[in-house]
């Protein structure tokens, strides 16, 4: 079995990952609503704004770190193939959130750009429960890539 990294690093895979991984979060910060859901949309905003295609970028540069970081889920539960891994996800979000958020708070740690950094601050506090809820959409946009 291939690692995780491999099959969503692959030269011809990885951008299409990238691609889908950039939708999934413009559709997650879109669907946000209330107060909280202005924050994220707020900073969303901000970000693309002072960087067209950073969020891209991010997916992109951090793609291997994330996909590492799930990937003691995948030796565990790809055993079974792509559909046990994907619903392995979808039923422990919490898990995967960790997982994700612990390469963000590093990389968020040695970020060069204030902006970017403050931002990042001021939003973490809510990211487990944004990112905990997206993991069931992360897992059905990975799935053909599996």
């Amino acid at each position: 079995m291939s690692s995780l990294v491999d099959k969503l690093t692959a030269p011809e895979v990885r951008p299409k990952v990238v691609a889908a991984c950039v939708d999934l979060v413009d559709r997650e910060v879109d669907a946000k609503g209330g107060i909280s859901g202005f924050a994220v949309k707020a900073g969303y905003k901000v970000i693309k704004t002072l960087k067209p295609g950073f969020v891209a970028q991010v997916v992109d540069t951090l793609l291997p770190e994330f996909a590492a970081a799930m990937q003691p889920i995948y030796d565990r539960e790809g055993t079974v193939g792509a559909d046990g891994f994907v619903r392995y996800l979808q039923g422990h979000q919490a898990e995967v959130a960790d997982a994700l958020l612990g390469v963000t708070d590093a990389r968020a740690q040695h970020a060069k750009n204030a902006t970017v950094k403050k931002t990042y601050e001021k939003l973490r506090p809510a990211a487990k429960d944004n990112v905990s809820a997206a993991v069931p959409n992360l897992a059905s946009t990975l799935r053909p890539f599996l």
